[in-house]
């Protein structure tokens, strides 16, 4: 581990280690969103969310402490159950899904640069 584990908002790199925290539900889904890249961004906008990455600072305990006490800290407090943070998980993957069904693609997005440096 870093000596300082903070950044901006929650990193992927972190998600093995929040596997045994909590039950067999839980652990389940830390293993098998190792696989899969669009599931570990759903797992990391619901740890933001869960976290409050967007209100942390520099200064605040939470940033001094890092990112993965922080993430355990939020795990072991949560109070609901397994299922619900599974239900906020399956929340976060809708999320994702649909940002990227509304994102243009590459080739649109390419098509449209050269539009706009044609000088013709």
């Amino acid at each position: 581990m870093r000596p300082n584990d903070t950044e901006l908002l929650f990193p992927d790199r972190l998600i093995p280690a929040l596997g045994n925290l909590r039950a067999l539900p839980w652990q389940t889904l830390v293993q098998r969103v190792a696989a899969d890249r669009r599931e570990q961004t759903a797992f990391v906008l619901m740890m933001v969310r869960l976290n409050g990455c967007a209100s942390c600072n520099a200064d605040s305990y939470r940033a001094m402490q890092g990112c993965l006490a922080c993430s355990q800290q939020t795990l072991k407090r949560f109070r609901g159950s397994d299922e619900d943070l599974l239900r906020l998980f399956e929340a976060a993957c809708r999320d994702v899904e649909t940002h990227l069904a509304h994102k243009p693609s590459s080739s649109l997005a390419l098509e449209a640069r050269t539009l706009e440096m044609d000088p013709s």
